[in-house]
């Protein structure tokens, strides 16, 4: 086997001594490891690495990606949040295949365990992790952007027992927001998918605030702030700005105001 700890340390030059291929299917299997080091610094830092340099082929990385894609299945909790990093990854490198998306979607909003870090297994952040996906997606010409809003809200209403503590609501507030830059968004569809919590919130839980009311007030709590202010797309410096911002904010007050009726 390789030392991917030395390649990491080294700055990540590919091993002549082994095919990429061979290479590429060692560290797929290192990314279901439950061993942080093993799975986050070593395989995950190396295939993202990789891809971002052009290592991988069209076909290497169409092939990465029909392999992460039944790992949302997997039993192995940190199977499943690190396959939409590595999708994330292969889409922003270029390579895109509309068969990916539906998974990822079923993936997304069902997804039971939310744990941020854990002690054992180090980084899991399947919201996180997932968020980042979804704003990659976000951006492409070939998703549809309201598809991505109606399932970002579709994951925050998901009932859990998790409040999101790990900086969670941020990623995905920041995903949001990245989506609601599309140009082609319709003025409704730039609000609309925000309705599911409008009648979610219309009848306060019986037994007082639940974790997912929580969770969708503090993400679209810091989606409001980048939709006042405006965001950065990834690797672009300009600040970009959502073109429907008034009723974007207007929107997400009504929704909060459902919850916290002091906000104006």
């Amino acid at each position: 086997m390789t030392d991917w700890a030395q390649v990491r340390e080294d700055g990540y030059p590919v091993p002549g001594d082994r095919p990429v291929d061979e290479l590429v299917a060692e560290l797929t299997g290192m990314l279901r490891s439950p061993d942080p080091l093993v799975r986050d610094r070593q395989a995950y830092s190396v295939l993202a690495t990789w891809i971002g340099r052009g290592v991988l082929s069209t076909q290497q990385l169409r092939a990465l990606g029909d392999e992460m894609v039944p790992r949302f299945g997997d039993s192995e909790i940190q199977a499943r949040t690190f396959a939409p990093l590595i999708l994330d990854a292969i889409v922003s490198a270029g390579v895109f295949e509309a068969s990916w998306v539906p998974p990822y979607e079923r993936w997304y909003v069902a997804e039971e365990d939310l744990r941020g870090y854990d002690a054992k297994l180090g980084w899991l952040h399947a919201v996180a992790h997932g968020a980042d996906l979804l704003g990659t997606l976000g951006l492409h010409p070939a998703v549809e952007p309201v598809q991505m809003l109606r399932l970002g809200i579709g994951r925050l209403l998901t009932p859990t027992p998790y409040v999101l503590r790990d900086m969670e609501d941020d990623r995905l507030g920041y995903a949001l927001a990245v989506t609601l830059t599309r140009p082609d968004l319709t003025d409704s569809d730039a609000t609309e998918w925000l309705d599911p919590a409008l009648r979610a919130f219309a009848t306060p839980p019986a037994e007082g605030i639940t974790p997912e009311v929580t969770n969708t007030i503090r993400t679209l709590r810091a989606l409001y702030l980048l939709v006042d202010h405006g965001l950065r797309l990834p690797g672009v410096q300009d600040v970009a700005h959502i073109p429907q911002r008034d009723q974007v904010k207007a929107k997400i007050t009504e929704v909060i105001r459902m919850v916290t009726p002091y906000y104006l």
